[in-house]
């Protein structure tokens, strides 16, 4: 049964009847039949009759209604509708589980707000992620079990992203990166090079593999000082052992594929790959002649050729805003180390330091401090510090400034040079995706864990936070300050340029409709203040239900988005 509403106009005047009908099907056609004509009644008693057909509750006398808890859900119901989408639990595991349920719970948690595992349980009290996953029960034991499940299962999951994502004969992109460590129970933790600037701390490093758009496939941690190059093997063996790639187009750094590291790569059939040269590298290019820098006299892109790298397209590149910022930080470091080399000059002038040995010493501990001790000459004679910039370097070295040059075994069939250039330039989105894991975007450092196999998968946990986050971002791009369309400037060398869009989205802080640009943090902050409501009448206790708030349009567009 239901209450219809029947218009009809009689003589250019409108009448509304409200009825009670019933459908029913007779001989195939749907019928309806009235049960009560409610038009003499007043509007709340029709409404009221509406709401209990619709088998909705109905309170007399007017109660007095009570919130009994609010929490933040619109964030929630985003991230979990994104889950959906991209099948992210079935990814982790095609049979449901509370293990599954603990994980899918943990990545989202730290893409909505990261913490260490005993304040995620705390913050499952915070808002409707727990009770949408049923784990609001979970203590930070049943976390640490659930990582370990998971970690069991990482192989797993990375080939499935790898047929997601990897296809044969296209670019896979790969890089490194450490994070400090916590304690010094971890075997994994080391002492090496700090990319997070903290010398002289123990730290773990991972290398990531991911698509030529940047979404990460796969992760593998190592110990803290692990040399770069020394780690390329076991991907490349990854990549075509496990995700089973014949043929692959490896892009990485200079640091990372060393000439070492080419010469085995060259062994292997199917494995093509693109870098780049050190600086040193160039330089000999320049002294043997193979490269002449009077080609950038009317271009800043040529492919030549060179007998020290055979089999090898060199494409060479100059960057007139990368020369003039190299050049301005080398002016910079100079005088900074200038600056820190004229108090021992004014001592050695005041006799307060004397002695060859011991204005070496002091002239020793800080003339390299920035790496720029090679353009200082330092004369001590006499009890005299003499110390003078050798023009001659520099200018050598400023020839060179915004000149980089990428290696390849690519063929020009497949690749063009542009096209190596463009190549090459993607390992940024590898280089972003590291920023956003070290950020308050997931905080995958300090690692506190000192098991090997919890650091291993609190990594991997990172790392399909940031999976997921991809693609938020890539959905609510017209919300964002992120570029929905960057254009494909026809030089590859000049910095990437931002849309017109995106630039006024940039300079206005505003969308067209005139409503702030957010940024991922600010936008799910904004879609928390959506909540869910327990509601209970206070002179009924039978009428205790949910209510979720009415979204704001902004609310409203986000969600939209994502298909929610």
């Amino acid at each position: 049964m239901h209450v219809a509403k029947i218009t009809s106009r009689q003589k250019g005047r409108e009448y509304v009847s409200w009825l009670v009908r019933q459908s029913y099907r007779d001989q195939g056609k749907v019928k309806h039949r009235t049960l009560a004509n409610l038009s003499a009644l007043p509007e709340p008693a029709i409404d009221a009759v509406q709401r209990i057909l619709k088998g909705e509750p109905i309170i007399t006398g007017a109660p007095n209604w009570e919130i009994q808890r609010s929490l933040p859900h619109g964030h929630v119901q985003a991230a979990l509708e994104m889950t959906r989408r991209l099948g992210l639990a079935q990814l982790i595991d095609s049979r449901s589980s509370r293990q599954r349920d603990l994980v899918l719970a943990m990545v989202l948690q730290r893409v909505l707000e990261p913490a260490s595992k005993l304040a995620t349980t705390r913050l499952w009290q915070q808002s409707t992620l727990a009770t949408e996953l049923s784990v609001q029960d979970a203590d930070e034991d049943e976390l640490y079990a659930a990582m370990d499940w998971l970690l069991k299962r990482q192989p797993r999951i990375e080939d499935r992203l790898a047929r997601r994502h990897l296809s044969e004969g296209g670019l896979v992109l790969y890089d490194l990166s450490s994070s400090y460590m916590e304690g010094r129970h971890c075997s994994l933790a080391r002492i090496g090079y700090s990319r997070d600037g903290k010398r002289g701390t123990l730290q773990i490093e991972y290398g990531m593999i991911t698509d030529a758009e940047g979404r990460s496939v796969a992760i593998e941690v190592f110990e803290g000082n692990l040399s770069d190059p020394r780690t390329v093997a076991s991907q490349v063996d990854k990549i075509r052992g496990r995700f089973k790639l014949s043929e692959v187009v490896l892009v990485s750094d200079r640091g990372m594929l060393t000439q070492a590291r080419i010469e085995e790569l060259s062994k292997q059939e199917g494995v093509a790959w693109i870098s780049a040269l050190r600086g040193p590298a160039i330089r000999e290019l320049v002294e043997s002649g193979s490269l002449q820098l009077s080609l950038f006299d009317e271009r800043n892109l040529a492919e030549i050729s060179a007998p020290e790298y055979p089999g090898e397209r060199l494409v060479v590149c100059k960057n007139p805003l990368l020369a003039q910022e190299r050049a301005r930080k080398r002016e910079d470091l100079l005088q900074a180390t200038e600056a820190k080399l004229r108090p021992i000059q004014e001592r050695v002038a005041q006799g307060k330091l004397v002695g060859a040995g011991q204005i070496g010493v002091a002239v020793g501990k800080v003339i390299n401090q920035h790496k720029v001790g090679k353009h200082l000459e330092v004369v001590i004679a006499e009890g005299r510090l003499r110390i003078a910039r050798q023009e001659q370097a520099i200018a050598e070295e400023a020839a060179l400034d915004g000149i980089y040059v990428l290696r390849t075994s690519v063929s020009e069939d497949r690749l063009s040079s542009a096209g190596v250039v463009r190549s090459y330039k993607r390992l940024s989105k590898v280089e972003r995706a590291f920023r956003s894991l070290k950020s308050i975007d997931h905080q995958i450092r300090p690692v506190h864990h000192y098991s090997d196999d919890r650091v291993r998968a609190h990594v991997f946990l990172c790392m399909l936070a940031y999976y997921l986050r991809w693609h938020l971002e890539q959905a609510w791009a017209p919300l964002l300050f992120k570029d929905e369309e960057p254009p494909l400037a026809e030089d590859p060398v000049v910095p990437a340029q931002r849309s017109a869009a995106a630039q006024n989205k940039a300079s206005s802080q505003r969308l067209p409709d005139g409503t702030p640009v957010h940024s991922l943090r600010t936008l799910l902050r904004e879609l928390a203040t959506l909540t869910r409501n327990r509601v209970r009448a206070l002179d009924a206790d039978e009428a205790e239900f949910e209510m979720l708030s009415a979204p704001t349009p902004l609310q409203a567009r986000a969600l939209a988005l994502i298909g929610s």
